[in-house]
């Protein structure tokens, strides 16, 4: 029975992974994830969680126990923070090679230095060729159901790759927001119990992670990454069973009110629902604004990200990470890539904003519009810009 409850967004994340039933939990804390594996370890301490809690010296470690309780058969969750993930770096790279549904929740943090614990996408984008899949959260209900998809994705035999869940550090995890929780007997139908299609056993022994020559080495690539694209459908088959069984629709990419829009906003995170209160101002002016959101970010949702963009002339894409040298934000410079053979394709403007935990406002939004329609109009040719600098 689903039950309406107030709760740190933290905490309603560790109550998804207990109705989760996983097996194993490797813990470092971090700032800003640790409520969330110390919640975990007050649930198995008291015995409402029958899970082996594997404290750990690292982020490195915490990875590496993934990876063997996974490759063990048994359903495995972590969560870190920016340089948690950073330390994570050389094991992330292994475990979708090793096709271990790992599942694991990223409170995400500025990348040092200078030393920062405040929100921005800088330790996501450093590990997006790593080979996870990747799905972002606005709100603390998102952060919840996405928690409980994410294994029923990752474990799909179709899939058995790992996931992370996006969530903006500060502005979501120690924040208190209403959750409908679902009751344990609903997520048991929802959620099957793992069945691994491969596992270490001494009584049937199997080989993981070994030499790969030159003459398999690039076919190996070629199937993990196939296979990760391949997940995009798994995703949408998750999302919407979830909204046919519980009323929550998840798409992976969304739109806000983009009917007719000329030009589009595109967020990732919870700056979605500042973006779409400036988007309500601006259509209240007669504006043709909408705004549009990149809920899976790994695999690139391709295909649905061009089907959005019919009568659109100018995107504004709002990148919260800098791809130092690079043409624009990491995220634009995707969308640059996606779009750039179709027919009149939008003008794309990068816009990087809201470093190190600064503010984006309403009013921010509103101006990134305007300079964005003002760009398109000059036919601008640039890297990005960047909002908020103090000269």
């Amino acid at each position: 029975m689903a039950k309406r409850v107030g709760i740190e967004v933290s905490l309603a994340i560790s109550e998804a992974v207990k109705l989760a039933n996983v097996d194993a939990i490797a813990a470092y804390p971090i700032t800003p994830q640790t409520h969330i594996v110390e919640h975990l370890s007050e649930l198995v301490a008291d015995g409402e969680l029958d899970a082996a809690f594997i404290p750990v010296e690292s982020e490195h470690s915490a990875m590496s126990v993934c990876a063997g309780t996974s490759a063990a058969g048994a359903r495995t969750y972590t969560a870190t923070s920016s340089q948690g993930l950073a330390l994570m770096n050389e094991i992330l790279y292994i475990i979708p090679a090793l096709r271990l549904p790992v599942v694991m929740t990223i409170a995400n943090r500025a990348i040092s230095g200078p030393i920062s614990i405040w929100n921005d996408h800088s330790d996501i984008m450093g590990v997006r060729d790593t080979g996870w899949i990747a799905v972002f959260a606005e709100n603390g209900q998102e952060a919840f159901d996405l928690s409980l998809m994410a294994f029923k994705i990752a474990e799909d035999h179709r899939v058995l790759l790992p996931i992370s869940v996006n969530i903006d550090g500060f502005t979501l995890s120690h924040v208190i927001e209403p959750h409908e929780f679902l009751g344990q007997e609903e997520v048991d139908k929802f959620l099957p119990e793992y069945k691994p299609a491969v596992q270490l056993n001494p009584d049937a022994p199997v080989s993981m992670g070994t030499v790969g020559i030159p003459e398999i080495f690039t076919e190996a690539k070629k199937c993990q990454d196939e296979v990760l694209k391949g997940s995009e459908a798994v995703v949408k088959e998750v999302f919407a069973e979830f909204g046919e069984m519980f009323g929550r629709e998840y798409k992976v990419v969304e739109t806000y009110r983009s009917e007719g829009a000329e030009t589009l906003l595109m967020t990732m995170g919870s700056v979605s629902e500042t973006a779409m209160e400036a988007i309500d101002k601006m259509r209240d002016e007669g504006k043709a604004v909408g705004l549009i959101r990149l809920r899976l970010w790994r695999p690139f949702p391709v295909e649905a990200l061009r089907a959005e963009m019919v009568g659109v002339k100018t995107l504004a894409v709002i990148d919260r990470a800098v791809s130092f040298g690079g043409t624009g934000g990491p995220v634009a410079s995707e969308v640059r890539s996606a779009l750039y053979s179709i027919d009149q394709a939008p003008y794309v403007a990068s816009f990087i904003a809201g470093l190190g935990g600064r503010d984006i406002t309403i009013d921010d939004f509103i101006m990134v519009v305007g300079q964005a329609e003002r760009m398109a109009a000059e036919k601008e040719i640039h890297q990005y810009k960047m909002i908020g600098v103090r000269e």
